[in-house]
């Protein structure tokens, strides 16, 4: 699987789309995608760690930008996203422990889980195309053309704030539930830990984003450093935390 996803990132940065990149990539993402059914749900319950949590968000950042690309992505982001889905799958090999999520067979709960995915899978498209159009603006300083058919840095900024502005909706309805909701989803009141904080923190970065573009016009260098440090609360809101009591700590 994880050697799919490679070859398809090698080919991606050595030639344009080919037709057998094309049809490749969906056949990984269902492999892909059938190997986290078994990890999480395949015992009946939910059952997160590190390795499959990761892999997780990397999966569903890969499928949302090939759903959302209508079949003609900027090859070097495609290229990332598949390389970064590659290493997730070996994470997942290599980091198996998981827990059994209390209360997991709650619709509420699957509906929040669901929720907050998305959002972490749309708003690491975010992140990755704020670090492409960051090289590109880079090269066009230094007098260089656009390679690879890459559109207009005006088009790809339209892009990254549609992206940003859906999966805003979607970190907004996660946070929201979790906070307004923890009894309910988790089976314990609300406690203001590093997660919690952390989410928070993204939440008001990306929707002072937001605000600064439809009031202020940012755009540019502003936003990607918004972009940017919002995706990197939002890692250490969860992944982060479990990078650190999973892995590093053994809990």
């Amino acid at each position: 699987m994880s050697g799919l996803y490679g070859w398809v990132a090698w080919r991606l940065q050595r030639t344009p789309p080919a037709a057998s990149v094309r049809w490749l990539l969906p056949l990984a993402l269902l492999a892909h995608g059938a190997l986290i059914y078994q990890s999480v749900l395949g015992q009946g319950d939910i059952r997160l760690g590190f390795g499959n949590s990761l892999s997780t968000i990397l999966w569903l950042t890969a499928l949302t930008y090939w759903l959302s690309s209508h079949g003609a992505p900027l090859a070097r982001l495609q290229s990332w996203v598949s390389g970064l889905a590659a290493l997730s799958v070996l994470a997942m090999a290599f980091i198996t422990a998981t827990h059994v999520i209390p209360n997991s067979q709650a619709l509420a709960l699957r509906a929040h889980l669901v929720v907050s995915f998305l959002a972490y899978g749309l708003l690491a498209v975010a992140a990755l195309h704020a670090v492409l159009m960051t090289m590109l603006e880079k090269q066009l300083h230094r007098g260089a053309s656009l390679r690879n058919g890459a559109p207009p840095l005006l088009t790809l900024e339209a892009m990254l704030f549609q992206t940003i502005g859906v999966g805003f909706v979607l970190l907004t309805l996660a946070v929201f539930s979790g906070v307004f909701f923890s009894e309910a989803l988790f089976g314990t009141p609300l406690q203001f830990s590093h997660k919690v904080v952390f989410a928070i923190l993204s939440w008001l970065v990306f929707g002072g984003l937001l605000i600064g573009r439809h009031f202020r016009g940012w755009r540019g260098r502003t936003a990607l450093v918004w972009t940017i440090t919002g995706f990197t609360l939002l890692l250490l809101a969860y992944l982060g935390t479990q990078f650190v009591l999973e892995v590093l700590l053994g809990r």
